[in-house]
């Protein structure tokens, strides 16, 4: 582990690697963007086509599998010398009344959103164990954190993503790697807006102390600086991006 890297006030990125998953839409494509301009290399590894508008490389992946995952990590091991940071983006959500919610839409959620990503940290992880440093930021939810009606599964998947981070930053933090989250309220990317479309919007915003819903470039400049060099004393941290949601 390198303890003399200085911390970079720019939250520059130069010279790194980061593997996206799930970035070729949402929350992931904006942070492909963000660490892009900040001079990252990035790798997206998702399900869905090349879409990130020629700015990353593209490696297929179903998350849910833990064989494709491996595969996909040796790949991009065979590419780069080495990985510095992973982000977990990749998500779904399934919303109904708990006693209407299927046990296939329950499933789904935890596979993609906990068991998924889950599977790539520790891929990643052993890569970033060899190396002696790295970033983990996995893109939790304010959902894992306050209960939301309709979100059993999606609540329950996001508070056991906040957990699965808090036992890897206790776990590997000693041996050079980092691993923290980001919880926002609900971003206005194509999920956040069909979720809470109509009155709903306006009910909730009515709640947030900031009167609005995050953007997506917001949630990226905050991943941004958890994957430089200026957050090598944050371990373990659940970084709330709610406009206060949760304060009340």
């Amino acid at each position: 582990m390198d303890s003399q890297v200085k911390a970079d006030i720019d939250f520059r990125l130069d010279g790194k690697l980061a593997v996206g998953v799930g970035g070729s839409g949402g929350i992931g494509h904006a942070v492909v963007r963000a660490f892009t301009a900040q001079g990252a290399t990035v790798v997206v590894v998702d399900l869905a086509g090349a879409s990130a508008g020629g700015e990353a490389e593209f490696v297929s992946c179903d998350i849910t599998d833990p064989l494709q995952v491996d595969e996909a990590i040796e790949l991009i091991s065979a590419r780069h010398p080495r990985i510095d940071i992973l982000v977990n983006s990749a998500g779904v959500v399934a919303l109904a009344p708990a006693e209407d919610l299927g046990s296939a839409d329950w499933n789904r959620t935890l596979l993609i959103n906990l068991t998924g990503s889950f599977h790539t940290c520790r891929a990643v992880g052993r890569v970033m164990l060899r190396q002696g440093a790295g970033a983990i930021i996995n893109i939790a939810s304010q959902a894992g954190t306050v209960a939301l009606d309709g979100h059993a599964a999606y609540c329950a998947s996001k508070a056991g993503l906040i957990g699965l981070t808090k036992v890897l930053a206790a776990e590997w933090g000693g041996r050079g790697i980092t691993v923290n989250c980001v919880s926002p309220t609900v971003v206005l990317t194509a999920l956040g807006a069909a979720a809470w479309a109509g009155a709903k919007d306006d009910a909730l915003r009515k709640e947030i102390p900031t009167g609005r819903f995050a953007e997506p470039e917001e949630v990226a400049a905050a991943v941004t600086f958890l994957a430089s060099n200026s957050a090598r004393m944050i371990n373990g941290a659940d970084l709330l991006i709610d406009g206060g949601f949760t304060i009340r």
